[in-house]
Order: C-alpha cells, then structure tokens, then sequence
C-alpha cells in the first residue's frame, strides 16, 4: 500500500507577510510532506501520534486510513476510566470509530491536507483512477463532527458503522432512534467515579448506513457527542440536538466555527522570516486550541486517544510532561488553553495532604509522579519490579523519592497570575500555592546559615539526594509567588517574614567542574549529572530562578552548561532546553538554528521523531520564540533583547509579567511600532529598546513624558495603551 499525507496551508513571501493582518498571517504556515504509513495509535513503544488532529478543546477527533476503511477515532477529554490503581486499567479511553468502507477500496494511495487555521481537514482516496473524497472538521463551538463524502467521477458503494474497542471493562450499547444511529460507551464497575460517552449519528443527503455515493451529491455525516460530566442524560441530550440537524444549520454552524478560529488568531501573532518555525509555532497554538478547552479536563499525555491501552497509562505526569504543553501559552495570550492544566492538581489537594501528613510528617501537599482528574491517582500502589524499585512506593504511592512534583504544578499557575494580575484566579490558585510553601517550610532542614534540602531525588529513583538544584529552583519560584499573592490579595501577610527568610538563606546553586568549565551540578550531594534529561537547567526554566539580571558569574555557569549539554532535541525536557538557553543570554543564532531544525524533526502533525511523550513538545517552537523576541521574566520586559538585528521581525500582543501587551517591529536592524496596553495599571519596566536615547511615551494617542536610562520605568493606568518612541 502507499500511502502519503499531505497538510497544506497557502505559503506566502516573507516580503508580503510585514504587510499582512495577524489573521492573514495565519494562511502562510505550513506547506510539507510526508509519508504516512499507520493509523494513530499511542500503544506502548510508540513514537507519536503521525496522523491529522481536531477538535475543539473538550472533543477530539484523528483520522487514519486501516486496511480497507477510513477510520475516525473519537475521543472527549472528560472520558476516563477513573480509578485510583495502578492496574493498567484506568486513565483516558477512546469515546468511540466512526469506520466508513468504500467498496472496492481496498489498499489505496492515501493523502490528506489540513488547513491549520480552522483544522478543516480533507482526505482523498484513491484506486484505479476512482477517487472519493472525505472532508471533515470538528466545530469549535458545539461538540459535533462534520464529514462531507463525494464521489469524483464515479459513483461508490459506502456503508458506515459506529464501533468500539474491545474492553471487558467497558459497556457498550448501540442502536437506531429514527434515522439516528447511536453508541454509548461507560465504566460502571470496579470505578471510584462511574463515567459515560454517548455518540449518535444522523446523515444528510442519503438515508441509512450502506450508500450508493453518487458525484455530484454529497452525503453528509453528522456526529454529536456528549458525556454524563456535562449532561445528566447525554444520550437522550445528543439524540435531540441532533434531529433537527439540516443543511442550513449546518451552514451556519461553519460559520460559528470559522468565527472562532479567526478570534482565536486573533489573540497575538508573530512574524519572522524562517518560515519552518513559522509553521511549527502556529501549528503549536493550533495543537493546543484542539485539545485545551475544558476547564475540569486537560488533555491527557497524548492529547488524542486512540486506544484503550495508552502508555503510561495516558495520565497526567507531573515531573515536567503534564506541564510542558501549557508554558507557552501565556506569553501567546491564549489563557483560556492554559486554565485547564491547574483541576487535577487542586483536585488532589486532598490525597496530597494525606501523602504529606503519612508518608513526610509535614502540613502542605505532596504529590507522585502520576495522577489523573478528580482526584484520581491512576499510580497508586504499582507494581514493584522492572523500572520500579521497592523504595520508589511509599505509603503506595509512586514518588520515585521526588518531592518536587506538586511544586512543578505550581509552574503554569505562577505563569498565568504573572501576566494577568487576575484576583479571582490568585484566590483560586492561592490555597494551592499556599499547601506548596507549607510543606517546604516543614521539610527543609536550617542549618549552618542556610535552609537545606534533604532526601529529594533529582531524578526518577535516583536516591536521597541533597539539594537537587530543580527543587532549589522550584522553591524560589513559589515562595516569590505566594509572597506576591499574600501582599495582592492582602492574606496571610503576618507570614511573609518567615518566606522572605526562606528565599534569602535557600541554599546556593551546586556547581561542579566538568570538562574544564565550571558548570551546574544535579545536586550538591547525589546524581552529578545524567546524559538523559534536563533537568540541570530547569532551575533556569521553568523554575524561573535566574535571569539576564542575575551577576555574570552565574551566567557564564548556566551558559557553560548548556554548552555541555546541548539538549536541543532530547525525549525529555527539550520543551525546556531552548528557553533556559535564551533566559541566560546564549547565543541566539545558534539557538534560533538549533530550533529550526528541532522544527523540521517532526511527524506532518507536529510531533517530533522519536519522542514518545504525546503533546509535550507542542509549544515548544512557539515558547521559545516569543521568549527570544518579547522577554519579560522578573516583570523586566526585553524587546528584541537577544534576537539577531540583522533578521526582521514583528510581534503583536504578546503577554508579559505585570499583565501587559507588548507589540513591537524590526526591520533592517531598527525597532519600531513599540505599544504596550496595561491591562491592571501595575508599573511598566522595560529595558530601553533604542539603548541610552531618550524616549518618549504617548499616552492614549497623546505624547505625554520623556524617560532616559538604559532601564526606563514608568506608571501605567488600567487599559492604557502607551506607545514608545525614540528622541
């Protein structure tokens, strides 16, 4: 069989780009190919998911050409199997096939192309001249699936068929309701939380489920899902969305669909003149807008489920893989994809505080590497054997001596208070927040002048380390959070003096020398260095612990190694490896040239080669660069600060810290068109774009001071729009 796939978007020329809309700029993405040769599947050993991607955020849709049908697999975030073990039994499951058999179609050539600024997604079939053509698109709006069938040239038999896969553990049931057909699939038994999918299906055009598809006629396939989460009845609730489904409706929802999709370009863009990593940081925020919308349910480690047996059990994996999709996020303004990632960990609150108060002896929270929604930890009590070691289960949770996990939650939610200064959401992360630098305060151990770290693995199972630096990373970056909560929301401001001791007397960095360079050591005591991962930089980023205003002896030690490591395309923690290199001011045209080839490393749907952690790596093209252009950790925003003068650029709404929107154009080496609107009022800090000239703020369109200095700061008002220019 060959099979090929295509995705296409129209590429335009870098010289028509800078005069294009945000929304136009959309268009020039993505134009490749390459060779598709199985259906999506996350099975254990795997290396990605290789085939096209919808969804709207909560319904997830993949495409794949198996044997002698075309099969959708139908997957919704809030289905699960949920059941605190470690069985192999429970975690994300598929919702259900839509399998469509064409007559005399067997061993076909096979090509989709897919259109990333609304996902609508096209696949041809092929044999003998004979052609049929499938379209097909999840709406972003409602949870219904749309699949246009046509006959080019010559008429085909086609029968279509819900199914499921085989699992003891599910039922399933189907039938007919009028001209509808339907499938429900739940976990009832042996299940801490009982859940249900239902699916039904309605066609246009033609009646029944075998066809006689003619040219010039399309039939229309109508899909709604729903599941018992957000309906009580969801079959009963799909089956009458469904009825009066017609042309016309569906028309108007394309409409809806296309509208959402423009407002979600909308939100911020970039332009450079690499057009690889234009593609793969659009393609990014197009992955993380398909699978990131519901609130409760975040997307699983793959994003789409296409079996009932994902590995690692398609959980939430808290040591950096959970994590890693959601960082670039907030800098690209698309909160509402970001606010999924915090549920589950607020949701196990509760068995957190069971696991710190049994298994440490300490207050707070105190999290294992794998838990699922609602309070699910699909890790519990594993089996001991292989990869896991006895001392890795303790109390039957699977900790592999970690104690950083339910700091590195804190992560995202740090990142998104940072550029929003929303106070609903700082009081909904702040009992989190909170639970993290209560347990600190019990576990770290003063002495000698300093707060120290005693038996925290740096890495899985590596033993009982002393002070691994990413907890010492971690640690800084939550007690600096709950300080700045605590003195925003005015609570438990009698408590700041014993965090503030805290971040003053944590211990040093370790440091070791390795290969004549004095570099960063994994741990003052323990695991020196691994070959595997990076987590000797992640006290750079995420954890947020050093900046370009740190002393130059401290960069020149992070710059060093990342030298050493050169991680760029590593199965663990690349996602964090180019942004740590850009925090410490390494050199941009090797990290840009490093990311263009990271970009080009990847499966036609934007998963890298060889990585077998699922969407982990969907932002990274799009963190990095909005990183090297529009820098802002430390609320000191940096434009342009370290990308290469000699490349036009231009960027609109990125988000900052202090809750700001930065825009800003380079073109032949000079920065213009610098607007900052200031969403919370909060005091801009900015680092002079134009070196030591004066410049001159304009307020609301109106020119107001001028500023000089290398480092120019300056009051704002709530929704003020300042504009920066040069004297």
């Amino acid at each position: 069989m060959k099979s090929t796939i295509v995705f296409f978007l129209l590429l335009l020329s870098v010289i028509g780009v800078f005069a294009q809309s945000k929304v136009s700029q959309i268009n020039q993405i993505i134009s490749y190919k390459n060779i598709w040769l199985k259906p999506p599947q996350n099975i254990p050993n795997n290396t990605s998911i290789d085939a096209p991607l919808m969804g709207n955020g909560e319904l997830t849709m993949s495409v794949g050409y198996k044997e002698n049908f075309l099969r959708y697999y139908l997957s919704k975030n809030d289905f699960w199997r949920l059941r605190s073990q470690a069985d192999g039994l429970s975690g994300p499951r598929v919702a259900g096939f839509l399998d469509i058999k064409i007559e005399g179609f067997n061993n076909v050539d096979f090509s989709a192309e897919q259109f990333i600024k609304n996902g609508i997604t096209t696949c041809l079939l092929n044999k003998n001249s004979q052609k049929i053509e499938a379209k097909s698109w999840v709406s972003a709006t409602d949870n219904l699936i749309f699949i246009e069938l046509n006959a080019i040239d010559k008429s085909a038999t086609v029968s279509i068929k819900l199914t499921a896969p085989d699992n003891k553990q599910a039922k399933s049931e189907t039938g007919k309701s009028g001209n509808i057909s339907w499938l429900t699939r739940s976990f009832v038994d042996s299940v801490d939380i009982q859940t249900e999918v239902a699916i039904a299906l309605k066609t246009l055009n033609y009646n029944g489920n075998t066809i006689l598809l003619q040219p010039g006629k399309k039939l229309i396939i109508v899909l709604a899902v729903e599941s018992k989460f957000k309906k009580t009845k969801p079959l009963e609730y799909i089956l009458n969305k469904i009825k009066g489904l017609d042309k016309p409706t569906v028309s108007a929802l394309l409409q809806r669909h296309n509208n959402w999709w423009q407002n979600y370009w909308n939100k911020s863009s970039i332009t450079i003149e690499d057009t690889v990593l234009m593609k793969a940081y659009y393609q990014g925020l197009y992955t993380m807008a398909a699978c990131s919308r519901d609130k409760k349910f975040p997307p699983g480690l793959f994003g789409w489920t296409t079996t009932d047996t994902p590995a690692w059990n398609g959980d939430y994996h808290l040591n950096y893989n959970f994590q890693a999709p959601f960082y670039g996020l907030y800098a690209a303004n698309r909160i509402t994809q970001g606010i999924p990632q915090d549920a589950p960990l607020i949701d196990f609150m509760p068995r957190g505080k069971w696991y710190g108060k049994n298994a440490t002896h300490t207050r707070g929270i105190l999290y294992p590497v794998g838990i699922g929604p609602m309070g699910i930890e699909v890790t519990r009590n594993f089996a001991v054997g292989g990869y896991q070691k006895k001392e890795d289960i303790e109390l039957g949770g699977l900790f592999y001596g970690q104690r950083s996990n339910a700091a590195y939650g804190l992560i995202n939610m740090a990142q998104q208070w940072r550029c929003t200064y929303d106070l609903a959401y700082g009081k909904k992360i702040y009992p989190y927040a909170l639970a993290i630098v209560d347990f600190w305060e019990d576990y770290l151990k003063f002495e000698n002048g300093r707060y120290v770290i005693y038996g925290d693995a740096i890495h899985e199972g590596s033993g009982k380390d002393k002070n691994p630096i990413l907890s010492l990373g971690l640690i800084r970056n939550a007690f600096s959070l709950i300080i700045d909560l605590s003195s925003t929301l005015k609570v438990d401001e009698n408590r700041q003096a014993k965090w503030k001791d805290i971040l003053s007397k944590i211990s040093d960095f370790p440091v070791q020398q390795r290969n004549g360079k004095k570099i960063f050591r994994y741990t003052e005591e323990g695991l020196d260095w691994a070959n595997g991962n990076g987590l000797g930089i992640q006290h750079i980023y995420p954890a947020n612990a050093i900046t370009l205003d740190n002393n130059e002896d401290l960069l020149t030690i992070a710059r060093n190694t990342i030298d050493e490591m050169q991680r760029w395309q590593d199965t663990n923690t690349s996602n964090s490896f180019f942004v740590a290199a850009i925090r410490v001011g390494y050199n941009p045209l090797i990290v840009i040239n490093e990311l263009h080839k990271y970009a080009l490393h990847t499966n036609p749907n934007g998963f890298q080669f060889n990585n077998p952690h699922g969407i982990e790596n969907s932002c990274t093209v799009a963190n990095a660069l909005n990183e090297i252009l529009c820098m802002s950790v430390g609320n000191v925003i940096r434009i342009f600060s370290i990308f290469p003068k000699d490349q036009n650029a231009s960027f609109k709404n990125i988000r900052t810290w202090g809750a700001f929107l930065v825009s800003a154009r380079l073109i032949k080496g000079v920065i213009s068109n610098v607007t900052i609107v200031s969403e919370k009022g909060k005091r801009c800090i900015i680092m002079n774009p134009w070196s030591d000239k004066k410049v001159l703020l304009i307020r609301n369109g109106k020119a107001a001071e001028t500023i000089i200095g290398n480092r120019i700061s300056f009051k704002t008002a709530i929704n003020e729009m300042i504009e920066l220019k040069p004297l």
